[in-house]
C-alpha cells in the first residue's frame, strides 16, 4: 500500500482552500495526471455536501477511471474521500484546512492506496505516487490562480 501525508502552511484562508479542494470539476484544469472529471451526483446528507465523482487519469496509452464519494464538511473545513469503484483495491483520502490567521492555514492531506492489478501497479504506481505527492503543490499554485498572490506573512506562524 501507498501511503501519503504532508502538512504545510499556505497564505490562504482555510475557507478558501476548502472551497478550491471542494470544487472538484476544475481539477482537470492542473491536477496531474488528472485528464477529466465528471460529477455523477450531489447531495446534502446530515448538513454535509456529497459528491459522487469519476475521475479519469492517464499518462501516455494507459488511461483508468475510478468513482468515489467525496464529503465536504464546510463546518470542520474538512474533505473526506471514500472509493467506491475502479482499478484500486483501496483509496482512502483526507483533507484538513486549520486556520491560522484571517489569510493563512495549515493545509494537511493524507492518501493511502493500493491497486488492484499488479500489472496496473507497475505501469502506474511509480507515476501515481510522484502525481499525488505534487498535490499540494497543485493546489497552492491553483489558489494563486484563483485568489490571488496570498499575502499572509507565514514566517511567524512556523
Amino acid at each position: 500500500m501507498h501511503v501519503f501525508e504532508t502538512n504545510h502552511k499556505v497564505a490562504h484562508s482555510a475557507d478558501d482552500m476548502f472551497r478550491l479542494v471542494a470544487d472538484v470539476e476544475s481539477y482537470p484544469k492542473f491536477l496531474p495526471l488528472c485528464e477529466e472529471l465528471t460529477l455523477r451526483r450531489r447531495e446534502r446528507r446530515d448538513g454535509k455536501g456529497v459528491l459522487i465523482a469519476t475521475m479519469t487519469i492517464g499518462y501516455k496509452l494507459i488511461r483508468e477511471s475510478f468513482t468515489t464519494e467525496v464529503i465536504l464538511d464546510a463546518g470542520a473545513r474538512a474533505i473526506v474521500v471514500h472509493y467506491l469503484d475502479g482499478p484500486f483495491s483501496f483509496l482512502e483520502n483526507r483533507w484538513i484546512f486549520r486556520p491560522l490567521t484571517p489569510q493563512a492555514c495549515e493545509v494537511d492531506f493524507y492518501i493511502a492506496y493500493s491497486f488492484r492489478s499488479r500489472l496496473l501497479e507497475r505501469l502506474m504506481g511509480g507515476l501515481f505516487d510522484k502525481a499525488v505527492r505534487k498535490y499540494t503543490d497543485a493546489f497552492e499554485a491553483r489558489a494563486v490562480v484563483v485568489y490571488g498572490t496570498g499575502t499572509a506573512s507565514l514566517a511567524s506562524q512556523q
